[in-house]
């Protein structure tokens, strides 16, 4: 279901799954919950993703449309997603992501190009583009965005289902970088080559991390790299490109301005 009445929309295109915790499921997927919450800020959300044709597919739209959510979900012959989490002997939180979901299989459909003209922004990840089949429908509904339109990369890497080229790819693609710490040790030795220390992070060193942002900033042309580390205001090597400390109510208000 796509609000035809409002127009440019703020997309999370990739996972919508169930988090199946050991006091309960509940609904996630990075991508699903920034459209639900850029739509709490006022902005036209929209959800895109794959669900199978269960109980677990009809509880996700069921749940988007009390919210008042945006969402375009084709059903498909795989089974709705589904992350299993359990709690090892210390008490810490151990993920299988299930394969061979609907969400690895989100068909590209003339509903999601339509909607892809008229989006302002859209937030994606690594993750749903494991498989060729989703990776190929991100990247085909990103390249049918407007020009101008932000495109955010919430790198968000999970165990090993990521390359190099498909960080490479989405970085291409995008001109927003969302990055934590752990995450820009992987993206600087796969892409920069920059050696790393056993033990000690990157971002535990400010000048390097400086360095290691410019240089991914000016390689991929980006308008802005948000990260928990960066100050909210820095030098760049791109005079439009700003760093910023990820939060939803300053990118409303980008989007809104």
């Amino acid at each position: 279901m796509v609000n035809e009445q409002m127009k440019k929309y703020v997309i999370g295109i990739g996972e919508a799954l169930f988090d199946c915790l050991p006091e309960g499921r509940k609904l996630g997927g990075a991508p699903a919950n920034f459209a639900y919450h850029v739509s709490q800020f006022g902005l036209n959300g929209c959800a895109i993703s794959a669900i199978g044709a269960d109980e677990l597919g009809d509880e996700i739209v069921d749940t988007f449309e009390k919210v008042h959510l945006n969402h375009i979900l084709p059903v498909v012959e795989q089974p709705t997603g589904t992350v299993k989490v359990t709690l090892d002997d210390k008490g810490v939180p151990q993920y299988e992501i299930c394969l061979g979901v609907a969400w690895d299989n989100i068909p590209l459909t003339n509903s999601m190009l339509e909607v892809a003209h008229q989006a302002q922004a859209a937030c994606f990840g690594s993750l749903a583009q494991r498989s060729q089949t989703s990776r190929e429908t991100i990247q085909a509904f990103l390249d049918a965005m407007p020009e101008d339109a932000l495109k955010v990369f919430d790198i968000n890497l999970r165990q090993s289902w990521y390359t190099a080229e498909v960080i490479a790819e989405s970085l291409q693609r995008a001109n927003v970088l969302k990055i934590n710490d752990e995450e820009l040790d992987v993206v600087a030795t796969m892409l920069l080559g920059e050696p790393t220390i056993s033990g000690k992070l990157i971002a535990e060193d400010p000048e390097k991390t400086r360095r290691i942002c410019r240089e991914l900033i000016a390689r991929y042309e980006l308008a802005a790299l948000m990260s928990s580390r960066l100050p909210k205001r820095a030098m760049s090597l791109r005079p439009k490109c700003r760093w910023l400390t990820p939060s939803v109510p300053e990118i409303a208000s980008l989007l809104r301005s």
